[in-house]
C-alpha cells in the first residue's frame, strides 16, 4: 500500500507534532479535535483542519490515533462520529496512544473484520521530539502491517523497535516504559522537596544532579518544570492525569503477571493525590506541591487534548 493521506485524530500535545511532522514530510494530513483553539493551531502547523472524526477520515489511506485512553480510541473508531465507515481493504489504523494490551487487541480484532491493517504503535519522548522525528516508537503487529505504515513511522521516530507482531505487544513495552516514566518524576520531585527542606536551592541541585549518576531524562525534564511549579504554573506538556491512568495499567498488568511492583504502586498514589487534589489538568511536574506543601491549583476545564506523555 502507498500512504498519501493521514487522518490524524487528536491534536493534542502529542497528536498536534506528530500531524505536523507529518504534513512536512510530505503526507497530504488532515486533523480533528474537539477543541477549536487545537484545530486553529493544526492548521498554523500545516495540516488541514476537519469539523469531525468521520470528515477527517473520509478517503483517508491511514487513520492515525494519538487519543487519551481507550474509550476515546473506540469512540474514535467506532462512535456515531467514528472513522468506520472510511475502513476498508488498504486502510490503515496506527494507535499511537498508551491505552494497553487488552484495548488495543479488541480495537485490532474489530478493524480486522473491516479488512482494515492495525498497527499498535504508542509512542514516547515529548511534545518537543515528537515535532522533530525523534520518538521512541514501540510496535506489535504482523510485517506485513508494519511494512505498510512504515513511511508513517519513520518520519517520527528516531527509534523504531518491533516488539512482537501482536497487536498488545507494542503496549506491553509502553507499560513497562511507563513505570519508568512514572517512578523517575517521583523520584526527582522527592529530591527536589527533600533539598527544599533542607534548605538547599532547588535550581542548584537540578543542575548539578543532572549531570551526574543519579541523573534521569525525566530529572532532566521535569526538573526545571518542578522548579516553575513551586511558584507557579509550567505549561502542560505531560498531564497529572495522564499518569494516573498509566500507572492504573501497570498495575493490572503486575496484578495479571502476579509481579510485585511496590515503587510504582507508590508513585500511582502520589498521581492520585495529585488528582484528588486538584492538578489533573495540570503538568505532572506539579506532583512536587504534594511533598512541598505547596497550595493545589484551581482545576482547569477537561479540554479533551489527546494523549500527553
Amino acid at each position: 500500500m502507498t500512504i498519501r493521506s493521514i487522518a490524524v485524530i487528536g491534536l493534542g500535545a502529542m497528536g498536534l507534532p506528530m500531524a505536523a511532522r507529518l504534513a512536512a514530510g510530505g503526507f497530504e494530513v488532515r486533523g480533528f479535535d474537539p477543541v477549536d483553539q487545537r484545530r486553529q493551531l493544526a492548521t498554523a502547523a500545516g495540516v488541514r483542519p476537519a469539523d469531525s472524526i468521520r470528515t477527517a477520515a473520509d478517503g483517508a489511506d491511514c487513520v492515525l490515533l494519538a487519543v487519551r485512553d481507550g474509550a476515546q480510541a473506540e469512540q474514535a473508531l467506532f462512535g456515531p462520529d467514528g472513522a468506520e465507515p472510511a475502513l476498508h481493504p488498504g486502510t490503515a489504523v496506527i494507535v499511537t496512544s498508551t491505552i494497553g494490551a487488552a484495548a488495543v487487541g479488541a480495537l485490532a480484532a474489530a478493524v480486522a473484520e473491516r479488512g482494515a491493517l492495525f498497527v499498535d504503535a504508542p509512542v514516547s519522548g515529548g511534545p518537543r521530539r515528537a515535532g522533530e522525528g525523534d520518538l521512541l516508537v514501540v510496535v506489535g503487529a504482523p510485517d506485513a502491517a508494519i511494512e505498510g505504515v512504515r513511511p508513517v513511522l519513520d518520519r517520527l521516530a528516531s527509534t523504531l523497535t518491533i516488539v512482537g507482531p501482536r497487536p498488545g505487544d507494542g503496549q506491553l513495552l509502553k507499560t513497562i516504559n511507563q513505570l519508568l516514566a512514572g517512578v523517575h518524576i517521583a523520584a526527582a520531585a522527592e529530591a527536589i522537596a527533600l533539598a527544599r527542606g533542607a534548605g538547599l536551592e532547588p535550581g542548584v541541585v537540578v543542575e548539578a544532579l543532572s549531570t551526574g549518576a543519579a541523573g534521569s531524562f525525566m530529572l532532566q525534564d521535569r526538573g526545571p518544570r518542578m522548579l516553575e511549579a513551586l511558584t507557579g504554573d509550567p505549561e502542560v506538556r505531560s498531564r497529572v492525569d495522564i499518569f494516573v491512568k498509566d500507572m492504573a495499567l501497570v498495575a493490572g498488568l503486575a496484578a495479571e503477571t502476579h509481579v510485585p511492583t511496590p515503587l510504582a504502586a507508590a508513585a500511582g498514589q502520589l498521581y492520585l493525590l495529585a488528582e484528588r487534589a486538584g492538578l489533573g489538568a495540570h503538568d505532572d511536574s506539579t506532583v512536587v506541591t504534594l511533598l512541598t506543601g505547596g497550595a493545589a491549583r484551581t482545576p482547569e476545564p477537561d479540554e479533551n487534548r489527546g494523549e500527553r506523555r
